[in-house]
């Protein structure tokens, strides 16, 4: 049985994305990646249930005080439990990282396809317009959305996915205009399938590798944004928070309270960092050419 066994599995061989998930799981760097990624997901996701304290809760006859056994990571100048702060802004800036990511595929991959397929002068208007959009100080744009429609989550989630898709637009247009002229799209050009079916069901997932890899270094990209906004006083307001806006608060008392900068910067950090070790691996990993290694 077991040899039968064997036989059935190398007859029936292994998919490309099962390959890929092999060389990621060789990859130790890319594995630590999304093993932080996951337990940061699932602390933001549950970090009512797991905050040592109130989100509002304050001592301020306590104010700020080192690491300690009550507060494992101290307490800032309002008495407010550190640890408690930093979970509760990673829900912010995780949600900012993934939705305006999400936002910014929607936009460019779209954008991309189209551009790519259709070719000839719609191609070039398009992708012109990419070039002029390029050309934009994208903080300029975003501080006037917020100046213009006031200063709110949603917005910032739009204002910053609406600046990051012009990579991903450039991305997917080579990649539809490699895969235009393969013969399972001749084929269903043939039939008579729409466009928007040949596009939605036939072109887009086979560019997913390039995709996927894009995201995961975009929401880092994007992250980084929202700190930097942040720390100028132009992302989320309180009484919400961030990991930018305690980096901030911490960077005006750093000589003081030194912890109040260190373990915020220490969290945006770890994440940046995991997420970039976790795109470098699934780039690696859904390489085709590391198929023949």
């Amino acid at each position: 049985m077991s040899d039968a066994g064997a036989l059935q599995q190398a007859e029936a061989g292994t998919s490309l994305w099962q390959d890929a998930w092999v060389r990621l799981r060789r990859n130790r760097l890319a594995v630590f990646g999304l093993v932080v990624m996951v337990v940061l997901i699932l602390l933001a996701l549950f970090t009512p249930w797991v905050a040592p304290y109130a989100y509002d809760a304050q001592n301020l006859d306590l104010g700020a005080t080192p690491p300690s056994a009550a507060h494992w990571l101290g307490t800032d100048v309002f008495g407010r439990d550190l640890l408690t702060q930093i979970l509760y802004g990673g829900r912010i800036s995780l949600a900012v990282g993934f939705v305006a990511t999400a936002v910014a595929l929607l936009i460019g991959v779209t954008w991309g396809a189209i551009a790519g397929y259709a070719g000839g002068k719609v191609d070039a208007v398009m992708m012109r317009l990419v070039d002029i959009l390029y050309a934009l100080p994208f903080m300029i744009f975003i501080v006037l959305l917020m100046v213009v429609f006031g200063r709110n989550v949603l917005l910032l989630f739009l204002a910053i996915g609406a600046v990051e898709w012009l990579t991903m637009a450039r991305i997917m247009r080579g990649q539809v205009q490699s895969l235009r002229q393969q013969e399972f799209v001749e084929a269903a050009i043939s039939i008579g399938l729409p466009t928007t079916t040949i596009i939605r069901k036939h072109l887009v997932p086979n560019a997913l590798g390039p995709i996927i890899v894009y995201t995961t270094l975009t929401i880092p990209q994007v992250m980084l944004l929202e700190a930097f906004l942040s720390f100028l006083g132009l992302g989320i307001q309180p009484p919400q928070t961030s990991w930018g806006l305690l980096i901030s608060y911490g960077a005006e008392t750093m000589e003081e309270y030194p912890w109040l900068l260190i373990f915020p910067g220490a969290a945006l950090t770890l994440t940046l960092f995991s997420l970039n070790f976790l795109g470098d691996g699934l780039r690696d990993a859904l390489d085709v050419r590391g198929a023949k290694d």
